[in-house]
């Protein structure tokens, strides 16, 4: 079976928690933000090699996009 390729963030995070089944954790979204911006990683090389520049760059903006999510609902956030 094949999925398609997310065109939108809500695609994408849908494919993550709902599809894949893994949580969108802090920890988590350091770690592949971590390979997807080492251009030495063989999985971030094999990632660009299928999918693209833009898709790569695009996959890295929803991961931070996430990540400043999970800041902003964070509880203990300071009130403006």
């Amino acid at each position: 079976m094949t999925f398609p390729i997310p065109a939108s963030y809500d695609e994408w995070r849908h494919c993550i928690t709902e599809v894949c089944g893994l949580a969108l954790t802090n920890a988590f979204i350091h770690q592949r933000l971590a390979a997807l911006e080492n251009s030495n990683d063989h999985m971030t090389r094999k990632f660009i090699a299928l999918y693209g520049e833009s898709h790569w760059q695009q996959t890295r903006a929803w991961f931070t996009r996430a990540l400043n999510e999970l800041a902003d609902s964070s509880p203990t956030r300071n009130p403006r």
